[in-house]
């Protein structure tokens, strides 16, 4: 890993425990374990940080998309990729919610700054870009628009996962990750047939 990517790794991890409040140079720095000022010479403003941070994230998404696309079999299904999004979410709440709280404090961020608006743009249009060549791999005429929407549920149900108590999830219907994820996915994608609750209704 170059340290380049090592500074960014650590940004992130940072914001998903301190906030955007704790990401600061020194304090990349000392977590990383490299000399102070390091992090400034490479990154000389905090937005240049919060930048690259997003760059890295979706550098690691394409990634992660690709490996999946590497070891997909031909005879893939639309249900085969829609069980994929539970998992998903159960990594990204229950397993690791590491990216997940850094990618929120990014959306925080872009509000006031313009910079780390237009590194989380790119970010969100190659995850777009990525699940449309996946979905589009099992024979689902997904589009772009069709997955930045699906991105965009992913996000809200994950944040609301991680942010509230089990009651209120309970009360509003939000206590079945694996529910969730068939649920998403079957509301934007097209042919993806009917979500959970739909077929349950259906088969009552």
């Amino acid at each position: 890993m170059s340290r380049r990517d090592l500074l960014c790794d650590t940004a992130i991890q940072i914001l998903a425990v301190e906030g955007g409040r704790g990401l600061t140079h020194r304090a990349i720095d000392r977590e990383a374990g490299v000399p102070i000022g390091t992090t400034k010479n490479y990154f000389p403003t905090r937005e240049s940080i919060l930048e690259a941070a997003a760059a890295r994230m979706t550098a690691l998404h394409r990634a992660a998309v690709d490996r999946l696309r590497e070891t997909t079999p031909a005879d893939i299904s639309a249900s085969d990729v829609a069980e994929l999004y539970p998992a998903l979410l159960r990594r990204a709440v229950a397993d690791d919610p590491t990216q997940m709280l850094a990618m929120v404090e990014l959306y925080l961020e872009a509000v006031r700054r313009p910079g780390v608006r237009a590194a989380l743009s790119g970010m969100v249009v190659a995850n777009a870009e990525a699940g449309a060549a996946l979905q589009q791999a099992a024979g689902l005429p997904s589009t772009v628009r069709d997955t930045g929407l699906l991105d965009a549920y992913f996000l809200g149900v994950a944040i609301s996962l991680l942010a509230l108590p089990v009651e209120t999830l309970e009360t509003v219907g939000l206590d079945d990750p694996y529910a969730l994820g068939i649920g998403v996915f079957s509301a934007t994608v097209p042919n993806a047939g009917p979500s959970p609750e739909r077929r349950s209704a259906e088969s009552g």
